[in-house]
C-alpha cells in the first residue's frame, strides 16, 4: 500500500510541475509558488498562486455565505443550497455560532436543528463545496459576535493570548473541529477550507498585534482536532495580516471588502473613489503565491434598528453594483470569491446582535422568504456562469491597469482593465468614474490572433448604459471553435456530442458583435435583424440586444444564442451527474444542461433517452431545453411528472408546465379565538419571588465595566444573558426618598420599565443610538417603616459584538448596571433577578439556549405548544390592547393545510399608521411573536423599521395545528393595542423541492420550579 509519505511528496513534485499561466505570463521564466515551506497534510485540495486544485483539476471557488442557524429548518437546507448551485455558484461559506451550542460552560450539543450532518449531507447533495469559518468569534451581527454570554464571567481579554481566554474556547473548538474535520473532502465531506480566526485585523492601542503566538494556538486548536484542509484568512481590508511570510501565516491569504458601507438610507449614492482599482497590486506585494482571494464581498448591507428598511439596502446593492463591483473583481484575476451575505435569512430567537433587528435579509440575492424573485438574483446568476464557463479565467495574468482610462478606446470616459492568458485575453468595461450615469457610446481596438481590430466592423457604436460593466473577450475557446472576439457577455456554452452551444447577451438596446473563426456558413434560425458578414475565414455577427432573440446557426452544429441582459435571466445551467463515483460535488459541470424559461431549476438527469428535471414554477411556463437534452429523446420529466414536449430539429426540446393554482386557506386573526394572560405578574402586592436569583455577587470578573454597586446586577454574572430581563429591589423606607436615579442598559433600541409596588413609574421607550440610559425617577409619598419593591423589566436586545483585539465589547452587561436612592445608600436596596428560566441551564434544548428570554410567559413555557390555555381570559387578540403599562400575552391556535408541492412563504404583519398618543408621536409598545414556541419576531414599533416578519414552513405546520403567541409590552401609562396584525401569503410557487419536514416543535409541560 502506497503511504501518505508517498502522496505528499508526489503531489509536491506535480505542483512543482504545474506552474500556473498567471505565474508564468506575469513573472516570464520565474516560478513563485513556494510549497516547500508548507507542511501537505492531504493530496486532493492543493493551490498555487492562480487557482485551489481540486483532485488535480483547477477550480474557482464562487461561494456564497449562508449560516445554518439563521434557518433552523434543517430541511430547508437543501432548498437553499440547491438555489445557491443554480446561481452557477458551487461553493458555500458558512459560519458557526459558539452562542447556540455551549450555552453552559463545557456542555456542548450540536443535535436537532443544530445538528451538522445535514448540513453537509445537503451540501453534497447539491454539490456545493464548504468554506467552514467556526470562530470562536463570528462577529456576523450575531449576539456577541457569537461569543457566549458566559464568557463574560471568564476574566481574560477575548480573542487574545489570555489563559484563561483561551481555555474557555477548549471545549467548542474541539468539538466543532471534529464536526467539520468528519465533513471534510479528505473523508468524503464537501468541507474544504477552514478560517481559523475572523477579521485577525484591528486592535486596540497598545495591544500586542498581531500576535503569533494566539494566532498559532488558534491553528493549532484546529489542527489537534483533525482539521487537514488548508487554512484561509479574511483580513477585513488587505493589509497581508498572516499571509505567508508572516510569523503566523495561513496557507491562503485572503480580504474582505465591502465599497459601498452600510448607507441604505442612501440608495442611489455611489460615493466617488469606493471602487477599489489596487486590490491585485496589493495582492501581488502581500501573497503573491497564493491565490487571490475575497472571502467576504459585499453582496449586501445589515440595517441598523431605526433604518430605512432592507428593501432600501436591497437598491443599493443592487444588480448594478453586481455588474460593475463584481467585474472590477474579475480583472484583478480573484479565483476564491465569496458573497456576503447571499442569503441572510433571520435573526430569530435572540441571536442577533442589538445593532440590527429580526430580519436579517441583508438586501441578499436570496430573499429573506428564500424567493428569487430579485433582479440581482439573475445578475448574479449570469455573472457566475461566466466564471464557471471560461476556464481561461482561472490563469490570465491581471495587468497593472494604472493607465485604464482611456486604454484601447481612446475615450478617458471608459476605464478597460486587461488580463492576459494564452491565448483567451479579457478586458472588463465600465465607466472611468465608476458610478457615471451617462450613457458612452465608444469603439474598442483589442488585440487578438489576426491582429488588432477595431471593433465594432460591421457599423455602429457599443455603449456603456449609467453604472455598467461589461467583458469583452479575445481568442476565446468555445469547445474547439474559437470567438476570435466578443463584445457581447458570455453567459455560458457547453459542448455535447452532437452540437455545441454558446449564450451570450449585452444590455438592452445595445449593438453587440462578436467573430467566429470559422469559414461555415452561418445562417439566421430565429431572425431579428442580426447582420452576418463572412470575411478572413471569420463569420462577424453584429446584433442589437432585445427583447426578441436571435439564433444562428455556424456550420453544422454550432449554435449561438444572441440575447438581451433581460432575456439572458431566464436560461439556467444545471449539472447532469455523470455516475462517476469520484465523489467530487462538481462532476456534471462538464456535462450540464442549458434551460430557458423556468423561475428554478434544480437539477437535471439523463437516463438513457429520457430527461428528467426538477425545479419551480410561479406561473404557465414554455421550457426549452436548449442543450443537454440526450439524442433522441422520448421522455421529458418535470418534478417527476411526465410532460408533452416538442423536438425541433436542432434537438430543442420545449414543454409547457402548468401552474396548478392550489387551494388553501390563511387563517383571519381578527376572527381567530384568542386567550391571553398578564406577563407581568411581578408588579402585584402578592407576587412571590422566593426563587429568583439573589444578586448577592460582591465582584464581577467583567472586563468591560468595573463594578459602581455593592453588589453585582450584571446579568451575565448569573447566568442570564438573552432576552428580557426582570429586577426586583426592595428596601424599607424612611421617608427621606426623594429620587431614583438609574441605570440600564440593553443594546441599541432597547427599551425599559419601571414600577413601584404596582404603580408604574415610567419607562425608556428607546431609540435606535442608544444602548444604555440613566433615569431620574421622582419618589414621593413614601411612608417610613413600609417595604416597598421596585419592579425593571429591561428588554436586552443581544450582546455587542467584539470587533477589535482587546476589547471587551461582547462582555459590555446587560440590565440594571448603576443606581443611586437619593437620601440612601445604595445598600438599602437588596435585589433580586431573573431571566430566561434555568439560566444557562436552559429548559427546552430543542430550540436551543437563547430562543427564552425572562418573561413570565416564558419562563412558564406558556409560549410553547399545549399551552394551557383554557383557564385564561377569552380575547380578541393584541389589537384589543391593554389600558395600562405593562405585558399581556395573547395566543390562539389554528389550522393550515397547504398542498404539497407548494413553496407558499408566510410572513406576520404589524400595521400601526395610526397608533399615536396625545403628542402625536407613536405609542411605544413592543411585541415578541412565537409560532409553535420559536421566537421569530420582536416588533419595536416607535422604532422600526421592521413590520413584516417571515416564518418559514417547518416552524410552521403546513399540515396542522399551529400555536401562535404574541407578547404586547406597553411601555406607556395609557397602555397600547396593535391596529392590525395578519398572516400574510407571499406569491405562489409550485415547487420540485420535495417534502419538507417540521423543526422539533416539543410542547408545554408543567415547568419544575417554573416562578
Amino acid at each position: 500500500m502506497l503511504t501518505r509519505t508517498f502522496f505528499r511528496a508526489l503531489s509536491l513534485a506535480v505542483l512543482a510541475t504545474q506552474a500556473s499561466a498567471r505565474s508564468i505570463a506575469g513573472r516570464p521564466g520565474s516560478f513563485i509558488v513556494d510549497n516547500s515551506k508548507r507542511e501537505l497534510l492531504q493530496d486532493i485540495v492543493t493551490f498555487d498562486n492562480s487557482s485551489l486544485f481540486i483532485r488535480g483539476e483547477r477550480v474557482a471557488l464562487y461561494s456564497g455565505e449562508f449560516h445554518p442557524f439563521r434557518l433552523p429548518v434543517p430541511s430547508l437546507w437543501l432548498d437553499v443550497f440547491q438555489k445557491i448551485k443554480a446561481l452557477g455558484y458551487n461553493g458555500v461559506s458558512f459560519y458557526t455560532d459558539w452562542a447556540l451550542l455551549e450555552g453552559k460552560p463545557g456542555n456542548f450539543s450540536a443535535e436537532g436543528i443544530f445538528d451538522f450532518q445535514p448540513f453537509f449531507d445537503a451540501a453534497s447533495a447539491a454539490g456545493i463545496y464548504l468554506l467552514a469559518r467556526p470562530g470562536p468569534y463570528i462577529n456576523a451581527e450575531a449576539s456577541g459576535g457569537g461569543f457566549p454570554g458566559w464568557l463574560g464571567r471568564v476574566p481574560g481579554i477575548p480573542r487574545t493570548y489570555d489563559e484563561s481566554y483561551l481555555n474557555a474556547t477548549n471545549n467548542y473548538v474541539k468539538n466543532m473541529g471534529e464536526i467539520i474535520a468528519k465533513g471534510q473532502i479528505t473523508n468524503g465531506g464537501p468541507v474544504i477550507l477552514l478560517q481559523p480566526e475572523n477579521e485577525y485585523s484591528v486592535a486596540n492601542k497598545g495591544e500586542k498585534f498581531p500576535d503569533p503566538d494566539y494566532f498559532n494556538y488558534v491553528k493549532q486548536q484546529f489542527r489537534d482536532a483533525g482539521i487537514i484542509v488548508p487554512f484561509i484568512s479574511n483580513d477585513a481590508s488587505p493589509g497581508g495580516r498572516d499571509a505567508p511570510g508572516t510569523a503566523a501565516p495561513v496557507d491562503i491569504y485572503g480580504h474582505d471588502s465591502y465599497p459601498l458601507g452600510f448607507d441604505c438610507a442612501n440608495p442611489e449614492v455611489w460615493p466617488d473613489n469606493a471602487l477599489p482599482t489596487y486590490f491585485h497590486t496589493l495582492h501581488e506585494e502581500q501573497s503573491p503565491t497564493t491565490p487571490y482571494s475575497l472571502v467576504e464581498f459585499q453582496g449586501g448591507s445589515f440595517d441598523p434598528w431605526g433604518g430605512p428598511g432592507f428593501a432600501k439596502c436591497l437598491s443599493l446593492v443592487n444588480d448594478q453594483f453586481e455588474r460593475v463591483f463584481y467585474k472590477n473583481n474579475f480583472a484583478f484575476g480573484a479565483t476564491i470569491f465569496n458573497i456576503y451575505m447571499t442569503a441572510g435569512l433571520t435573526n430569530w430567537g435572540n441571536l442577533g446582535h442589538p445593532g440590527g433587528y429580526s430580519s436579517y435579509d441583508y438586501g441578499s440575492p436570496i430573499a429573506e422568504d428564500r424567493s428569487v424573485a430579485r433582479e440581482k438574483y439573475s445578475e448574479a446568476k449570469l455573472l457566475a456562469n461566466f466564471i464557471r464557463a471560461s476556464t481561461a479565467y482561472l490563469t490570465a495574468v491581471p495587468q497593472n491597469n494604472t493607465n485604464a482610462n482611456g486604454s484601447f478606446t481612446g475615450d478617458t470616459s471608459i476605464a478597460v482593465s486587461q488580463s492576459i492568458g494564452n491565448p483567451t485575453n479579457f478586458y472588463y468595461v465600465r465607466h472611468a468614474a465608476y458610478n457615471s450615469l451617462d450613457t458612452t457610446n465608444y469603439t474598442i481596438t483589442l488585440p487578438t490572433s489576426q491582429g488588432s481590430i477595431t471593433i465594432p466592423q460591421l457599423g455602429g457604436k457599443l455603449s456603456l448604459l449609467g453604472r455598467d460593466s461589461t467583458i469583452h473577450v479575445t481568442d476565446y475557446d468555445v469547445g474547439g471553435t474559437s470567438l476570435l472576439y466578443s463584445t457581447a457577455d458570455i453567459f455560458t456554452w457547453k459542448k455535447y456530442s452532437s452540437k455545441t452551444v454558446l449564450v451570450v447577451y449585452g444590455a438592452p438596446g445595445t449593438t453587440q458583435e462578436l467573430a467566429i473563426k470559422t469559414n461555415g456558413a452561418a445562417t439566421c434560425l430565429e431572425d431579428h435583424g442580426a447582420q452576418i458578414v463572412g470575411s478572413n475565414g471569420n463569420v462577424i455577427i453584429n446584433y442589437v440586444a432585445g427583447p426578441s432573440r436571435q439564433v444562428v446557426k455556424v456550420g453544422s452544429n454550432f449554435y449561438i444564442y444572441l440575447l438581451d441582459r433581460n432575456s439572458a435571466y431566464n436560461f439556467w445551467t444545471v449539472d447532469l451527474p455523470t455516475g462517476l463515483s469520484s465523489g467530487d460535488p462538481n462532476v456534471g459541470i462538464k456535462n450540464a444542461a442549458i434551460v430557458n424559461g423556468p423561475y428554478l431549476v434544480r437539477t437535471a438527469a439523463v437516463d438513457g433517452t429520457t430527461l428528467s428535471l426538477t425545479g419551480d414554477i410561479n406561473a404557465t411556463t414554455t421550457v426549452e431545453v436548449i442543450g443537454g437534452a440526450p439524442d433522441g429523446l422520448t421522455c421529458l420529466n418535470f418534478n417527476g411528472k411526465s410532460v408533452d414536449f416538442k423536438l425541433s430539429a436542432e434537438g430543442v426540446a420545449t414543454a409547457t408546465i402548468i401552474l396548478e393554482t392550489p387551494n388553501f386557506a390563511i387563517p383571519d386573526l381578527s376572527k381567530a379565538t384568542w386567550k391571553t394572560i398578564d406577563s407581568l405578574p411581578e408588579i402585584q402586592a402578592n407576587y412571590d419571588d422566593s426563587l429568583w436569583t439573589n444578586a448577592s455577587l460582591t465582584y464581577s470578573n467583567n472586563t468591560a465595566r468595573n463594578l459602581t454597586t455593592p453588589t453585582s446586577l450584571y446579568s451575565v454574572d448569573y447566568g442570564y444573558s438573552t432576552g428580557n430581563l426582570v429586577y426586583r429591589g426592595r428596601f424599607v423606607a424612611t421617608g427621606q426618598e426623594t429620587e431614583l436615579r438609574i441605570s440600564t442598559q440593553g443594546g441599541s433600541a432597547y427599551g425599559a420599565s419601571f414600577w413601584l409596588g404596582s404603580t408604574f413609574l415610567t419607562s425608556f421607550y428607546g431609540y435606535d443610538a442608544a444602548s444604555n440610559s440613566n433615569l431620574s425617577i421622582p419618589l414621593t409619598g413614601l411612608t417610613a417603616g413600609q417595604e416597598y419593591i421596585i419592579t425593571v423589566l429591561v428588554d436586552n436586545q443581544g450582546l455587542d459584538e467584539n470587533y477589535s483585539i482587546g476589547s471587551s465589547g461582547a462582555k459590555n452587561p446587560r440590565g440594571v448596571i448603576d443606581y443611586d436612592l437619593v437620601g440612601r445608600p445604595q445598600s438599602a436596596i437588596t435585589w433580586k433577578l431573573t431571566g430566561n428560566l434555568g439560566g444557562e441551564d436552559f429548559r427546552d434544548p430543542s430550540r436551543g439556549p437563547l430562543n427564552e428570554g425572562g418573561l413570565f410567559i416564558e419562563r412558564q413555557g406558556y409560549h410553547l405548544p399545549g399551552a394551557p390555555t383554557s383557564s385564561w381570559t377569552s380575547s380578541s387578540g393584541p389589537t384589543e390592547g391593554i389600558s395600562h403599562a405593562g405585558v399581556q400575552f395573547y395566543s390562539t391556535t389554528f389550522d393550515l393545510n397547504v398542498p404539497e408541492g407548494y413553496d407558499i412563504p408566510l410572513s406576520l404583519s404589524f400595521t400601526n399608521a395610526t397608533t399615536l398618543d396625545a403628542s402625536g408621536l407613536s405609542v411605544a409598545f413592543r411585541c415578541q411573536v412565537y409560532v409553535n414556541g420559536y421566537q421569530f419576531g420582536k416588533y419595536v414599533n416607535n422604532v422600526g423599521p421592521q413590520t413584516q416578519f417571515p416564518v418559514p414552513q417547518g416552524i410552521w405546520n403546513y399540515n396542522g395545528s399551529n400555536y401562535l403567541g404574541v407578547t404586547l409590552w406597553a411601555l406607556e401609562a395609557g397602555g397600547a393595542k396593535v391596529d392590525n396584525f395578519t398572516i400574510v401569503a407571499g406569491p405562489v410557487v409550485q415547487s420540485g423541492l420535495g417534502k419538507v419536514e417540521n423543526s422539533p416543535m416539543v410542547g408545554w409541560t408543567q415547568r419544575e420550579g417554573a416562578y
